[in-house]
């Protein structure tokens, strides 16, 4: 999914291209793929930006010397997080009210751009993320909390600035919702206080900090203002558009199978859920759609699952996934699955994911690394996997639409 492409998309979308061409833009491009994307606006924006701001995991050589760069943390952020967050709402308040801001936006930003609120330090609200990450919780739960507790999220960004705003979404998202692909910095947040509190009280109760609670308690109360709301009017002054997606890597990937010779399907439905459990069910699902069609078949999925981490192993979603496959493949025939982030990172592990197949086991059990569901215990697929040489190591390839799975039947 090239950042140059997408970026190329919005100005040539009726929806977008009037508010992004004919004025002064102030640029703030964070994410994933933030350098990738700043590089491709400086070179495609037939305006010269003001301002050109890029927020990412790690800087390129496409990067022009006119982009201010800032190096930040994921999964979780740090002190470097928060001073780009503070940079960013710097940069929205000096846009004025003839002017625009440009948001290019991706996966990953919730935490490269972190200013907590008035009375959580930054290190709460780490604890806080974490700890509803480790009890399961989804990215739409994750987000509700993360919106409430910044001042950058859930529509802040843009209501800090009085000019024009229009996002450029690259989305990590099932369902492209614009409010989750980085905590929605540019958009309304139709959630709640109370929503908050009670993502907050599901995933992790009252073991989250004191001050977590208490500011979530306020909001509820009345004393502290909500995200801005559809209506609002900084956000009649938003626009927003989802440039790329899974569906694009999913199509891309059908294209590459059939350019070597395999017929391709391609799944529509999201993966999701529990990595290990829903791993077993969508096997099913692949033998169901690949019975009468012509071999060889690629048959492609795409989506985000979940990993509830109880053990102190490495891994990610896509080992897991892959590792709760190894059994079940065993006896499935000539089956190969691979199940890989799009950035090229899968989880703690620091590779993109697995490769699968019928032999897997087997060759587990001749070097002695015993069944899966020890590994599975203690979140410890890659160390079931590296041995076999079967990870999948591709590196940051500045983008994230997600996760991909791609099956081969002979």
């Amino acid at each position: 999914m090239s950042a140059r492409r997408v970026v190329e998309r919005a100005f040539q979308d009726q929806q977008l291209a009037p508010a992004l061409t004919g004025r002064p833009t102030h640029v703030i491009a964070v994410g994933k793929a933030a350098a990738a994307m700043a590089a491709a606006i400086y070179h495609v924006s037939p305006t010269r930006a003001e301002t050109l701001l890029a927020i990412g995991t790690h800087g390129s050589e496409q990067l022009p010397p006119e982009v201010e760069w800032i190096e930040a943390s994921h999964p979780f952020p740090d002190a470097r997080s928060q001073a780009a967050g503070d940079r960013a709402v710097a940069v929205a308040q000096k846009v004025h009210s003839d002017e625009a801001l440009v948001i290019l936006l991706s996966g990953g930003a919730s935490a490269l751009m972190a200013a907590p609120i008035e009375g959580v330090t930054l290190q709460e609200k780490i604890a806080t993320t974490r700890l509803m990450m480790n009890a399961g919780a989804d990215i739409h739960a994750l987000n509700t909390v993360r919106r409430h507790l910044s001042k950058v999220k859930g529509g802040r960004l843009a209501a800090a600035c009085v000019g024009t705003t229009v996002t450029i979404a690259l989305s990590d998202v099932v369902g492209n919702d614009l409010n989750a692909i980085g905590s929605g910095p540019g958009v309304p947040d139709p959630t709640t206080w109370a929503d908050a509190a009670a993502a907050l009280e599901r995933f992790g109760g009252r073991a989250h900090a004191a001050s977590v609670r208490a500011a979530i308690a306020q909001g509820q109360a009345g004393a502290l203002p909500d995200t801005p709301k559809p209506g609002d009017a900084s956000m009649r002054r938003a626009r927003a558009k989802v440039v790329g997606s899974r569906t694009d890597a999913m199509h891309a990937a059908r294209d590459a199978a059939q350019a070597l010779g395999y017929d391709a399907i391609v799944m529509a439905d999201a993966v999701t859920g529990e990595a290990r459990d829903v791993a077993p069910g969508w096997l099913e699902l692949v033998k169901a759609v690949a019975v009468g069609a012509r071999r060889p078949l690629c048959v492609i999925s795409s989506g985000e699952t979940t990993v509830t981490v109880n053990g102190p192993g490495l891994g990610g979603r896509n080992l897991e996934f892959a590792l709760a496959l190894a059994e079940p493949l065993a006896a499935a025939g000539s089956y190969t699955v691979a199940s890989v982030g799009t950035d090229g990172i899968d989880g703690t592990s620091g590779v993109a994911g697995a490769v699968v197949d019928s032999t897997t086991l087997q060759r587990a059990e001749r070097q002695g690394l015993g069944a899966p569901g020890g590994y599975l215990a203690n979140n410890d697929s890659f160390a079931y996997f590296a041995p076999l040489d079967d990870v999948v190591r591709l590196g940051r390839t500045d983008t994230n639409v997600g996760d991909l799975q791609v099956v081969l039947i002979d």
